[in-house]
């Protein structure tokens, strides 16, 4: 248990909490307003005017909940102790709770969410703590204390349970990223080992022609030079982030024919090659090939009523672009598959982008891949 509690201190904050947006500032906005209508027309109510002000207090707290959730419940805490602490003093009514502080709910929410740990223990140690003494304060039925505290804990295991989810989904991805890597790598390895074979035999010739045969160790040289600047050509596009050494079949260009298909079960494939590419980077003949892989068993297993899908290989200027595109009808959940998330990293380790998205609403789904054809620099 004491490891359980020293664990959950030490919780660090979501990588994911992005600043307040549209939304957030509207829903700001909204709640202020409603609150303002709903003290105009509650004449009636008790203290409305103090508590109105004390409500538009924390509420612009509520911009910053998820980049620093503990400002926004130490804010709340505060405006509610001064508020319960007046009332008191005065001997006054109890004001009553505007209805729109319900939005107030997002506090314990972000909390479990949002900050780290030791942020969330003691943001919702001191929630519970105005919001229990609110509840005690108040001349309200015991019904009503124990549901206001089940929607609170209902909020706070919301986003323990979304905190969650996130969370796995990063580390989903995480490992996706980290498989690309390491299959780019094994392609890159057998490369390099082709690569250096060559340099290898091509020294040991010189060596053995270089006292009778200058000239023949001349060559010798020169076919070093070429094999060493193909080989520095390959390995600096990836060094800095690839260390496996495993061993992978290399995968050429001509490999994308072996896609084609036009009978048997699924839909049928097109391949079209320009011309002019014979001399491609294998590494990026292999990252071609692992894309439009992944492209098309997308379209066979996601596209509905798909009947055919084209693949085209073409080069532009300096850059060489894959298209796969088919005829299916519905569109690939970008958000939740991995396959996309991939292909982008394979693309973007060389330098390149990819973009996946559906032709038109429910018809059809396109896969651009754009890749350097020379050496990233």
């Amino acid at each position: 248990m004491l490891t359980l509690a020293r664990q959950l201190w030490r919780l660090p904050a979501p990588p994911d909490a992005r600043p307040a947006g549209r939304l957030d500032h509207a829903l700001v906005a909204v709640a202020a307003v409603a609150g303002i209508l709903e003290a105009a027309l509650r004449p009636d109510m008790a203290g409305r005017w103090f508590t109105l002000a004390a409500f538009l207090v924390w509420l612009p707290t509520l911009l910053v909940r998820r980049t620093s959730p503990i400002a926004t419940v130490t804010v709340f805490g505060a405006v509610v102790l001064v508020e319960e602490l007046v009332s008191w003093t005065t001997d006054g009514p109890v004001p009553d709770d505007l209805n729109t502080a319900v939005v107030a709910l997002l506090i314990p929410y972000s909390l479990a969410r949002w900050a780290s740990g030791e942020d969330a223990v003691i943001g919702l140690w001191l929630f519970f703590l105005v919001a229990g003494s609110s509840l005690v304060w108040q001349d309200l039925p015991a019904g009503d204390r124990i549901g206001g505290a089940a929607v609170v804990v209902t909020a706070v295991a919301v986003g323990a349970a979304v905190r969650t989810r996130s969370l796995l989904r990063t580390r989903q991805l995480d490992d996706v990223r980290r498989l690309e890597r390491e299959r780019l790598a094994r392609d890159l390895h057998d490369t390099v080992a082709h690569h250096l074979t060559a340099i290898a035999i091509s020294a040991q010739a010189g060596l053995a022609v270089a006292e009778t045969r200058p000239e023949a160790a001349r060559d010798a040289l020169r076919r070093i030079d070429e094999e060493a600047t193909r080989t520095l050509a390959e390995t600096r596009k990836v060094v800095q982030l690839l260390r496996t050494e495993d061993e992978a079949p290399h995968r050429p260009l001509d490999d994308l024919r072996g896609l084609e298909s036009s009978g048997g079960p699924g839909p049928a494939v097109a391949v079209a090659v320009d011309d002019g590419l014979d001399a491609l980077s294998p590494t990026v003949a292999a990252a071609l090939q692992r894309i439009a892989q992944e492209a098309v068993a997308n379209a066979r297993r996601h596209a509905r009523d798909v009947t055919f899908v084209q693949v085209r290989v073409e080069r532009r200027a300096d850059r060489v672009v894959l298209v796969v595109t088919d005829d299916g009808r519905g569109s690939i959940d970008v958000g939740d598959g991995f396959g996309i998330a991939g292909m982008t990293e394979r693309a973007h380790l060389l330098g390149g982008h990819l973009e996946a998205r559906s032709l038109a609403p429910l018809v059809g789904w396109r896969v651009t891949a754009d890749l350097p054809v020379e050496e990233v620099r």
